[in-house]
């Protein structure tokens, strides 16, 4: 468990699968979070994702925990052990925890348990390029806008750019 001052990041629990599937099904934040179309998916495909995920050992998942109840969730994904880097991904779902630093609090505890407990060297994102809130906010973190892929992606009616973002264990140290 990671426990900053606002959010708690801690293991899945059977108890937290119906609200993981409301999340997978709230296609408005998908669309901003995911190069995949929407599609609905059920408790069981949620659940059965994870279990592969997790015996694959390719996943580090969390939920954002925050005044007792989930708000999101987050984790680091497509590790290389040999080059010593891997992606993370966030969602804060609750319209109420969204601008107040919840997401910048979930996303310092993960990066500090990626280089300080996992040893990564690199953490890497991709987000739309028109998520203007999240792009701010990894910037505040310290991630440098590494590549863009033009109109890489089709979402809610129209193609946008798909921004490639990294932060390398010496930045974050340095700040």
């Amino acid at each position: 468990m990671l426990t900053g001052e606002k959010v708690i990041l801690r293991e899945i629990r059977e108890s937290d699968l119906d609200r993981l599937t409301e999340f997978n099904n709230n296609f408005d934040i998908w669309v901003l979070a995911d190069a995949d179309a929407p599609a609905p998916r059920t408790r069981k495909q949620v659940q059965t994702e994870l279990d592969e995920w997790l015996k694959a050992g390719t996943v580090a998942p969390f939920v954002i925990e925050a005044d007792g109840k989930v708000i999101g969730d987050c984790g680091l994904h497509h590790f290389s052990e040999h080059s010593r880097n891997c992606s993370f991904g966030i969602w804060i779902q609750e319209d109420e925890y969204l601008g107040k630093g919840y997401g910048r609090e979930a996303v310092s505890l993960l990066l500090d348990y990626a280089f300080r407990l996992r040893n990564m060297r690199r953490v890497w994102l991709t987000v739309n390029a028109d998520n203007e809130r999240a792009i701010r906010s990894y910037k505040g973190l310290g991630f440098v806008e590494e590549g863009r892929l033009r109109e890489h992606v089709w979402q809610d009616g129209q193609y946008h750019d798909w921004v490639y973002m990294g932060l390398m264990r010496t930045e974050w140290d340095a700040r």
